[in-house]
This record gives C-alpha cells, structure tokens and sequence, in this order.
C-alpha cells in the first residue's frame, strides 16, 4: 500500500494533485489542507490512503498521519465514502471537526457542504466517545490561555502517548493533568503522564 509520497507537484485543480514522485505521476484528491500546501509550495509530501474497488483506484492525499487517522474514523461511520471524508476534511480544520464531534454540533458539522443533518448526526453518534478535542481549553475563572509553544508540547506529548497506544481521550486527560502538575517540555510531559497512567 502506497502510505506516504514526497516530491513535486506537476499540477493542480479542484482538490486533486498531480504529484511526481521518482519519474511517476500520482493523482491524488487532497483534503483542504494538503491541497493548499501543495499548491502553495509547488512541492512536498502527503500521507496517502488507497482504495481499491472494481471500478477502480483512488488515492487520497492528507497534510499529516493525524488527518489522515481523522479521515479513516469519518469513513468508517456508515454512509459517509471516501470523497465525503475529504470533504468534511476540507470545510473544518482538525481542531473545528475534533470540538464539532465531541460537542455534538451537528449544526457545524452540517455546514459541510454535501453533509446532509442525518449523516452529521450519524459521525456524531459514532465518532463522540473516540474524538475528544485537540486544543486545551483556557482554565475556568478568567485565567489566561496557555502560551502557543505551550499548547504545541502538550499536543506533540497527546501525539506521543496515541503512538503508545492510549486513546486520545485518555492521552489528552493524562497530558492536562501532567501540565497542572508543573510538567514542562514534550519529554517530561510524556513521563509524569505515564507515571499517572
């Protein structure tokens, strides 16, 4: 299977990249992201994931493994394809969808373009328990949002503890309460969470 390509962009159009790769031409359809950045930078690299059917082969291009992981939940709901995921994917960012879903705003999620209310609350009734939100919300009380270096370590520690093998649900839980404990820097995040795991 065809995971991950790297090279340059020979055209684009209407959410689908020409990249070649190596002497070979890929015909990717991106979401949103993958598609800006690729078009923007004439280059670069895309998580992929291919399907394979009778009619034929269809490649999808993602800017990082974790749309790519968001893409395969919203797939596996009953009802919503391939091209409907990259949809989805291309009218909200990761952090939109992640707080769509845990909220359970099938109004949001119904301003996809395509995604009907019934398929909405489909992904919100399947996707809920395994998508909790990416970002940190601001402490109760007035209290000032954490810095942006901040927010990035605890993400890269939710990220690291996802390749361990815990859900996101219990790495975000586990990295916040780390964070209130005084941890600081992806490294020491990581290991107090675990050591509270």
């Amino acid at each position: 299977m065809i995971g991950y390509l790297k090279g340059n962009v020979l055209s684009c159009a209407e959410g689908t990249v020409l990249l070649e790769v190596n002497g070979v031409g890929y015909e990717l359809a991106c979401s949103g992201a993958a598609f800006a950045k690729l078009a923007t930078d004439g280059k670069g690299e895309v998580y992929t994931w291919l399907q394979v059917r009778d009619d034929g082969v269809s490649l999808f291009g993602f800017v990082s493994p974790e749309e790519k992981n968001m893409f395969l939940k919203l797939i596996s709901v009953s009802g919503v394809g391939p091209r409907m995921g990259i949809a989805v994917l291309s009218g909200m960012n990761l952090s939109e969808l992640a707080v769509a879903i845990a909220s359970s705003d099938v109004k949001g999620l119904c301003a996809v373009k395509g995604l009907g209310k019934k398929t909405a609350e489909r992904i919100v009734l399947e996707l809920r328990e395994k998508v909790e939100s990416a970002p940190v919300p601001p402490a109760k009380g007035g209290a000032a949002p954490a810095p942006a270096a901040a927010a990035g370590e605890e993400e890269d520690a939710v990220v690291g503890l996802m390749s361990l093998g815990y859900t996101r649900a219990e790495s975000t839980r586990a990295v916040r309460a780390a964070a209130e404990r005084g941890a600081k820097g992806v490294e020491e995040i990581i290991l107090s969470a675990l050591k509270n795991m």
